[in-house]
């Protein structure tokens, strides 16, 4: 495993639209530990391949019980409630603002060896879900704040 550098605000990749993922092979398995290794490294919720300079429809995203919930090619099928809270961003360091995104969303994806799966995830972990979802088509969570947050503010930030 390799930490990779995070791509940051200014790069034209992160409003690029990655592409599908059709190949399981040894590569994508190395892009997915490399990506964990750099999103804890950089103490993230999750990390989109965008984000390291890959255009390819492959995210990672810190689980409640800190295991690393790797998504390839995910599409969110199903979403319940609203939640609005901090949010953040590793290729937006020091930015913080407060997002809308689901309490609950349901994720249908492919593991690394193709296999077909769903997930449902709550709270901070569905907010991770729709956050690196978003990255993959291009969207960035600037593009989503309601009002942005200044180092005066109490609440938490997380960085996505």
């Amino acid at each position: 495993m390799a930490k990779r550098n995070i791509v940051k605000d200014g790069d034209p990749i992160l409003r690029k639209k990655a592409r599908t993922v059709s190949d399981y092979n040894r590569r994508l398995h190395i892009l997915l530990d490399d990506m964990a290794e750099t999103m804890r490294d950089a103490d993230g919720l999750g990390l989109a391949a965008p984000q390291v300079g890959i255009l390819r429809r492959v995210a990672v995203v810190l689980g409640p019980d800190e295991k690393i919930i790797e998504l390839i090619n995910p599409e969110i099928i199903e979403t319940e409630g609203e939640n609005e809270g901090p949010e953040g961003c590793l290729s937006f360091p020091g930015i913080y603002g407060i997002v809308k995104r689901p309490e609950k969303v349901t994720v249908k994806a492919f593991d690394r060896y193709g296999k077909p799966f769903t997930i449902t995830g709550e709270g901070i972990t569905a907010r991770a879900f729709c956050h690196e979802t978003e990255h993959l088509d291009g969207i960035v969570f600037v593009d989503k704040v309601e009002r942005f947050l200044g180092p005066e503010d109490e609440e938490g930030n997380e960085e996505e």
